[in-house]
């Protein structure tokens, strides 16, 4: 089964969407996994680090985009598109490395509220089982990425989504729809404002979902990029310290993506700098992470295979 892994953070530019690509294309390329990068965020970085504007273009005219099945997932009546018709197979010319490319419109504030309300409406009508607006709203929540990658999740052995900052809908879907979750961040304070945010609304969706048990994401990593500014390097200690009083060493990974200009050349080629410069620091910082990931959710996962058998001995 493949694991479902958010790159998220509700602060823009920590090195999400550079952490996401490289990750995923060592993945595919050192490690011979299967990967599959969903872009969840319209400024649809992930995609343009990975194929070119005039391939995206392209496939947006021919309407193969995640926005296609985020809109029949709000309209169910139409189901032209599938999934595996709008991945991207080997992008960059790497063997195992898909790309669902995002789109800078994937859906309508009001359009999803409407489809909603109706529903909501419906049910109100049935003589059993009526449901309140804010029950099919949480429903339409849990499921709607979910319910995307359910026919291709298990081809792969990571789906990375590439979330957008902030807390929208996609992105809450997306939390609920992962097992794991990576946290990108800068050694700033503001930086720290992103990660106290979003583990308080976690903390949150999990009080929200309790009797459902359908938050069951957990936190792989904390991820530092360090910035090219002297002001800012000066904060480093101090913000690793102030982290380190709150997550254990196994939550925050040793390696630091550098500052290295070949990281942002690489993005003006739209490709991961893993794939367009490999001898350059930042790639190499790349290549450590990504063994690093593969520890950590070794670790995580035994962890959990372990409680699970405790709690069968449990129930026999």
């Amino acid at each position: 089964m493949g694991y479902v892994i958010a790159s998220v953070n509700m602060k823009g530019g920590v090195g999400k969407t550079t952490l996401t690509v490289n990750i995923a294309t060592c993945l595919a390329k050192l490690h011979r996994k299967r990967v599959l990068v969903v872009d969840l965020d319209t400024q649809i970085s992930a995609t343009l680090s990975m194929i070119s504007p005039a391939e995206f273009a392209k496939l947006r005219k021919e309407k193969m985009t995640l926005r296609q099945l985020v809109r029949q997932s709000i309209h169910p009546v139409d189901r032209r598109f599938a999934i595996q018709n709008i991945i991207q197979p080997h992008v960059c010319k790497v063997q195992g490395l898909d790309l669902l490319p995002g789109d800078i419109d994937l859906y309508d504030e009001y359009i999803v509220s409407e489809t909603v309300h109706k529903q909501a409406l419906q049910e109100l009508n049935k003589e059993a089982g009526e449901k309140s607006f804010e029950q099919v709203w949480d429903e339409f929540e849990q499921n709607l990425v979910k319910n995307i990658l359910a026919p291709i999740v298990n081809s792969y052995d990571y789906v990375i989504l590439d979330c957008a900052p902030g807390y929208n809908l996609l992105t809450r879907s997306s939390l609920l729809a992962s097992d794991y979750y990576l946290l990108p961040a800068k050694p700033e304070p503001l930086s720290l404002v992103g990660i106290q945010l979003l583990e308080r609304r976690i903390e949150r969706m999990r009080t929200k979902y309790q009797n459902t048990n359908s938050v069951n994401i957990q936190l792989l990593g904390i991820v530092f990029s360090m910035s090219g500014f002297l002001f800012m390097r000066r904060y480093y200690k101090q913000v690793i310290k102030r982290v380190s009083e709150d997550y254990s060493a196994a939550q925050i990974f040793a390696t630091r993506v550098p500052n290295d200009v070949d990281i942002a050349k690489a993005i003006d080629n739209y490709r991961p700098v893993v794939v367009d410069s490999p001898g350059s620091n930042g790639a190499k910082a790349f290549m450590n992470l990504t063994k690093e990931f593969l520890q950590k959710l070794n670790t995580s996962t035994g962890m959990k295979e372990q409680t699970s058998k405790m709690s069968l001995v449990d129930l026999e």
